[in-house]
């Protein structure tokens, strides 16, 4: 087995290296991803390899790098488009939910919209206004969209090349506080399929799950919480839409209490989705109520206080404790 160790911006690099060799109808587009590399170097070099026409810069207009995706994948290309930060992918809002997810079936399939939207999103790097958001929500409640988000350097060289070579638009969120930490990477063999949720720690007594960058944080509150005698499960949900609610169902019936962990405002989100599922799934397993715990429903606020808005160990510790005392 080759295994080597990366960052997950290096990964996802290496993804997209390896996705643009196999196959010559791979583009990349985005506002200053070639010379530049991007702003956090993810297409760093990809440029000089393989040339202007397949690295494009594009202007500083979200709507039309999408829409001109759009026009590509009609003529079957495979276009990855880079939106520089979470809160720019709001100009190309009606491209996506108006165009890319509805031609597939407006063509009764004549025309396959197989590109991948690329979005840094989530906090953690002490950002300003638009540069720190969950929009994720959004695109998992639109109808012909796939939302997926890896959590680890391993899940971000697979998961960007699956996405690539998947025949619908992905939506393919990159936890931006982790590009910089290193983890073990198999270059032979994907550690799932794109739409599957994996357990990331085994346990009995809560099931705990997330994705992106709060992922980090479950770990380490399963940690602190095995020192005080609780067995947390943790799940990587890894797919947003679709859901792989079984993994998480066979779960909750083994341990009965399920807390979900997101940055998103807790109100219509994916949380509150996982836990809907799986109540109507597992209703007769339930020993307490699932338990949201996430960014609260405020804009994202300003870096001196971010941490005191993004989910912490101590707040998942809370949750765990209220259900784990709910019988009593």
């Amino acid at each position: 087995m080759a295994t080597t160790t990366m960052t997950m911006a290096k990964a996802l690099n290496e993804g997209l290296r390896r996705a643009m060799e196999k196959n010559p109808k791979v583009l990349l587009m985005g506002e200053d991803i070639g010379r530049l590399g991007g702003v956090f170097r993810i297409t760093d070099g990809l440029q000089k390899d393989f040339g202007e026409d397949r690295v494009v810069d594009s202007p500083l207009a979200e709507s039309a790098i999408v829409g001109t995706a759009v026009g590509l994948a009609i003529r079957g290309y495979r276009t990855v488009c880079e939106i520089q930060f979470d809160g720019f992918v709001y100009p190309a809002f009606d491209q996506i939910v108006s165009q890319v997810a509805k031609l597939h079936k407006r063509s009764d399939g004549a025309y396959l919209m197989a590109m991948v939207i690329r979005i840094p999103f989530q906090g953690g790097i002490g950002a300003i206004e638009h540069h720190s958001e969950s929009p994720e929500p959004y695109f998992a409640q639109t109808a012909g969209l796939r939302v997926v988000s890896p959590s680890t350097p391993n899940d971000a060289y697979w998961m960007i090349q699956q996405s690539i070579e998947h025949d619908d638009p992905i939506i393919f969120c990159e936890p931006k506080s982790r590009y910089w930490e290193k983890g073990e990477v198999d270059l032979e063999t994907p550690p799932a399929g794109l739409f599957d949720a994996l357990v990331r720690r085994e346990g009995t007594d809560v099931t705990l799950v997330g994705y992106g960058a709060s992922m980090k944080t479950a770990l380490r509150a399963a940690e602190t919480a095995a020192v005080e005698g609780t067995s947390i499960e943790v799940i990587d949900a890894r797919s947003i839409a679709p859901l792989d609610i079984e993994v998480m169902a066979k779960s909750l019936e083994k341990t009965g209490r399920v807390v979900v962990v997101q940055e998103s405002p807790h109100t219509a989100s994916v949380g509150s989705e996982i836990i809907s599922e799986l109540t109507q799934r597992c209703f007769y397993s339930l020993k307490a109520p699932g338990l949201r715990v996430s960014g609260y429903h405020v804009p994202y606020p300003p870096t001196r206080i971010e941490e005191d808005y993004r989910p912490t160990v101590d707040r998942i510790l809370d949750a765990v404790d209220r259900v784990m005392g709910f019988e009593s």
